[in-house]
C-alpha cells in the first residue's frame, strides 16, 4: 500500500504547527498566516529538531569533566557585562531591537576593536552593500585590516566563506534576510529561520566560531521568526531604548554564560555607540529642586543607579480620574494610591496622577515605592524635595516600609553623586557622610512634608 501522505500547516509568525489548516492562530493570535507544508519542508523539519543524534552512553554526573569557560573581551565595557565577562569562543548570541536602536552601529564598533586586537572577524550582511558599511565604518573609526566584509545573503556562500579563512568572530545582519537554497520558501520565513539559525549553530559548535546574529522584532517588541529560535541560541540580548533619544540600554534575557541581571548602557554619539561614562547625570538632573521629582536608587545587577521619580498630580476633569506611569508598573501605582488614600487620607479618587521615570529606563524593582509616594505627596501639596535627599524602600499593602537588598552599595552611590540624606526602612551601621533617617511606615511619610 501507499504510504498516506501527512498534511502539516505552520504559522508563519511564531511556528505553532498543526494537522489543519487554521483561520486564527491558537498561539500568538495572527490570522491567515497558516500555510502548507510540502515534504521536503518537513524533511528539513525533522531534520533541524534532530540537533544532536549520537549513540552515547549516560555517564554519573561525579565522572563529568567541567568545561573551562575561556572569554576574551570586545573592547567595550558594557558589552562585556552584558555577555557576563567577555565574548565565549563557538557561543551563538542573538541581540533584537527596534530599527534604528543601534544593532548594527554596536556590533560593527565592535567588530573593529576585535579585529585591531588581531583577530579574524567577518562581517556579513544582507541588508547593505560592503560599500555602505564602509561609509559606516569610517565613521566608527572600525577600519582594520582583519576585518572581512561579506555582502551576500545565500546561507552556502556564507558558510563556503567560513571554511576559507580562520575567522574567530562572525557577525550575520540580519538573520532574517539570509536564505538557504534548499529551502523553497522565502527569506525571513520561519522554516528559513529555523534552518539557517541550526546550521550557523552547528558551524559556532565545529569550528568555535562565536557567533552573533542580529535579529528583527515584531510590533509585540519579540524576535520575529519561530520561538525555538531563542531556544537554540546560547545568549539572547534586547536593545531597549528609543531612537530620538541619546541612551540605549542592552538587557539580557537568556545567557548560558552569565547572569541575565545585569544591564549595559550606552551613549549614541557621533562616533557611533560607546560605553557611558558619567551614568549618573543621565538619569537625574542636580538643579533646583522641584516639586512631585524624588530621587531613588535602583539595583540594575551589580549597579546602582539613581533615578529621578516624577509625579503630577491634578484635579480631575473626568468622572474617572486618570492613572498613567511610564517606566513603572501601572498596577503597582494603583495599589500604592490605594494605600496613601486608606493610610493619609488623601483625596486622589478625585486627582488625575501621572509618574515618570526620567531617562527613559523602566524599573523592576519595588525599591522606588517609597519615591513613588514621596513624589505624589510632595506634588499634591505643591512642596519642593530636596535634591540631596533620596528614598529607598518596598511599601507592602498594610502600609509597613521593608528594607531592600543591598542597601550599602545603593547608600555608597547616593553618597558619591552628592546625596546627604536618604530615608529608608530601618537604621543601617554603615560608616558613610550620609544621614539616614527610618520610616518604618507609610502614615509617617506625611510628617516629612
Amino acid at each position: 500500500m501507499a504510504k498516506k501522505k501527512i498534511t502539516l500547516f505552520e504559522c508563519q509568525h511564531c511556528g505553532e504547527q498543526s494537522t489543519k489548516w487554521l483561520g486564527k492562530c491558537p498561539n500568538c493570535g495572527s490570522w491567515d498566516s497558516f500555510i502548507e507544508l510540502n515534504q521536503e519542508q518537513q524533511e528539513v523539519l525533522k531534520h533541524s529538531s534532530k540537533i544532536i543524534n549520537t549513540t552515547s552512553k549516560a555517564k554519573p554526573i561525579t565522572q563529568i569533566e567541567q568545561d573551562d569557560v575561556t572569554r576574551f573581551s570586545s573592547f567595550n565595557y558594557e558589552f562585556d557585562l552584558v555577555l557576563g565577562g567577555g565574548i565565549v569562543p563557538g557561543s551563538l548570541t542573538l541581540i533584537g531591537g527596534s530599527p534604528g536602536v543601534g544593532k548594527s552601529t554596536l556590533l560593527l564598533k565592535v567588530a573593529g576593536s576585535i579585529a585591531k586586537s588581531g583577530k579574524k572577524v567577518l562581517y556579513v550582511s544582507g541588508e547593505e552593500s560592503a560599500g555602505q558599511i564602509k561609509l559606516r565604518a569610517n565613521r566608527l573609526e572600525a577600519n582594520h585590516d582583519e576585518l572581512f566584509l561579506l555582502s551576500e545573503i545565500k546561507l552556502e556562500e556564507i558558510q563556503d566563506e567560513l571554511l576559507r579563512e580562520n575567522y574567530e568572530v562572525c557577525i550575520i545582519d540580519s538573520i532574517q534576510t539570509i536564505y538557504s537554497s534548499n529551502l523553497t520558501s522565502a527569506p525571513g520565513s520561519v522554516s528559513q529561520v529555523r534552518e539557517i539559525t541550526f546550521e550557523l549553530m552547528r558551524k559556532a559548535k565545529e569550528s568555535n566560531i562565536a557567533m552573533f546574529i542580529i535579529g528583527h522584532i515584531t510590533k509585540d517588541g519579540s524576535i520575529a521568526g519561530p520561538r525555538v529560535l531563542e531556544h537554540m541560541v546560547d545568549t539572547v540580548l534586547y536593545f531597549e531604548g528609543e531612537a530620538s533619544r541619546e541612551l540605549r540600554m542592552l538587557r539580557g534575557f537568556k545567557n548560558r554564560f552569565g547572569s541575565t541581571s545585569e544591564i549595559g548602557i550606552f551613549e549614541m554619539t557621533a562616533e557611533g555607540l560607546i560605553s557611558a561614562k558619567d551614568i549618573a547625570s543621565k538619569f537625574f538632573d542636580k538643579s533646583k529642586s522641584q516639586s512631585g521629582s524624588a530621587l531613588t536608587v535602583t539595583m540594575e545587577g551589580s549597579r546602582a543607579i539613581i533615578l529621578e521619580v516624577q509625579a503630577l498630580v491634578t484635579e480631575s476633569t473626568y468622572p474617572n480620574p486618570k492613572r498613567s506611569a511610564t517606566g513603572f508598573d501601572a498596577n503597582r501605582l494603583t495599589m500604592l494610591l490605594a494605600l496613601l488614600e486608606k493610610k493619609i487620607d488623601l483625596p486622589l479618587n478625585t486627582y488625575d496622577v501621572f509618574i515618570n521615570i526620567s531617562g527613559g529606563i523602566k524599573i523592576k524593582e519595588s525599591s522606588a515605592d517609597l519615591a513613588v509616594i514621596a513624589a505624589i505627596i510632595s506634588s499634591f501639596r505643591d512642596r519642593p524635595i530636596s535634591k540631596e535627599s533620596a528614598f529607598i524602600g518596598e511599601v507592602s499593602l498594610t502600609g509597613e516600609i521593608k528594607d531592600v537588598y543591598s542597601i550599602d552599595l545603593r547608600l555608597k552611590e547616593a553618597q558619591a553623586q552628592g546625596i546627604k540624606k536618604a530615608v529608608i526602612a530601618q537604621k543601617t551601621n554603615l560608616k558613610l557622610d550620609i544621614k539616614t533617617f527610618a520610616v518604618d511606615e507609610v502614615s509617617k511619610m506625611i510628617e516629612l512634608f
